[in-house]
């Protein structure tokens, strides 16, 4: 296979480039931090774990069904559209499908290692610097680990999502230190927990249900680091400074929202696009999907202090409104628990088939 063969559509030849401003800003403090963010810091080192040691890379996965799912779970499922597809075109299909949602999560992980590299010169503060750089750590792991898992178990990667990729220009090129925090780690990042969090739980392929379970045991802190860093600042800002965030929350949210409703795939295989469009956005899964993807973002908007008219208007319009009451902690919780327990199964496996190896040697012994 070419390196051509592996890209749904051919890749530019120079790179993406965004202007940025602002200051990179340096304190001469080392004495003081504040606990919470310092104990984030010291997690995130006690974590670190090498994707290509921790993940059973010989686990099969189905190219033409990446994460194992059902036929209902399809968005085009029930529609006219999907009844007149021959099987070869339904696989076809399953293919594209796959390889553009793990390309979203692959380009979503490269804006959020840049992202944290650019919070490390930004934010003003020490203790946030230490905890961004490990994040950028963790990020450069999570941008090895789907590049991998994209070229070796699906082989097509598709283009960045537009909407994903205007709303990282937009957390980059602003001056405010603030900004890319909050474009990344409550909306970009929060998204993408909340979509990891889906397929960890909906998948049946073992293989996509670790490396989902370990990079949201990371992410859960990284989202934990937004809030952290952003509460105490936005409670200070004047009405004015506050709307400007809270404008920036409601576009960013409708791009989100737009990004994972896969109209890329339509068009690489030439389908009717607006016909396809229609059929997701009423399809019932979608709206339940849509709403779920939120259960992250909403009451971190909450928590930062961003919930003015615009926002909570916005979110009814979204239909996301009621996630407001969610208890963000104790999900995050899960998701690091969930990591351990994947963690607990696999090593418990692990090592009972390393006795079964001992049981058979020792029989084999007596009988020699």
């Amino acid at each position: 296979m070419s390196s051509y063969d592996l890209y749904s559509t051919p890749v530019p030849t120079d790179t993406w480039n965004v202007p940025m401003s602002g200051d990179t800003r340096f304190t001469w403090e080392y004495d003081d931090g504040r606990d919470r963010l310092l104990s984030l810091y010291q997690k995130g080192k006690d974590k670190q774990w090498d994707a290509q040691k921790r993940i059973d890379w010989d686990i099969e996965v189905d190219p033409l069904n990446v994460a194992g799912l059902p036929e209902h779970f399809n968005p085009l499922f029930g529609s006219d559209i999907w009844d007149r597809m021959p099987q070869k075109e339904r696989d076809e299909f399953g293919r594209h499908q796959g390889s553009w949602l793990f390309s979203q999560f692959l380009h979503g992980e490269q804006g959020a290692l840049n992202v944290s590299a650019r919070i490390v010169q930004s934010v003003p503060d020490l203790d946030s610097k230490f905890y961004a750089a490990t994040q950028t750590m963790d990020e450069a792991r999570h941008v090895e680990l789907y590049g991998k898992f994209v070229h070796e178990k699906i082989g097509m990667y598709y283009p960045v999502n537009q909407d994903l990729a205007k709303l990282l220009a937009e957390s980059l090129e602003d001056s405010r230190w603030d900004l890319p925090y909050l474009g990344m780690q409550v909306l970009i990042e929060g998204l993408a927990l909340a979509a990891f969090g889906l397929y960890r739980d909906m998948s049946t392929n073992p293989l996509v249900k670790q490396l989902l379970a370990y990079v949201m045991q990371d992410e859960a802190r990284h989202v934990a680091f937004g809030r952290l860093a952003l509460k105490d600042y936005y409670a200070e800002l004047t009405d004015k400074e506050r709307a400007e965030r809270e404008e920036f929350v409601v576009e960013g949210c409708y791009l989100m929202r737009d990004r994972f409703r896969g109209r890329e795939i339509f068009e690489q295989l030439d389908m009717p696009v607006d016909k396809c469009m229609e059929y997701v956005d009423n399809s019932e899964m979608y709206t339940l999907y849509q709403s779920l993807l939120f259960s992250r973002i909403v009451p971190c908007v909450r928590d930062v202090g961003l919930w003015g008219d615009k926002v909570e208007a916005a979110y009814a319009d979204m239909g996301v409104l009621d996630n407001a009451k969610a208890d963000l902690e104790a999900l995050m919780r899960q998701d690091e628990e969930y990591a351990e327990k994947v963690d607990e199964e696999r090593y418990a496996a692990e090592l009972a088939a390393r006795q079964d190896e001992v049981d058979d040697a020792i029989k084999l012994g007596g009988v020699e």
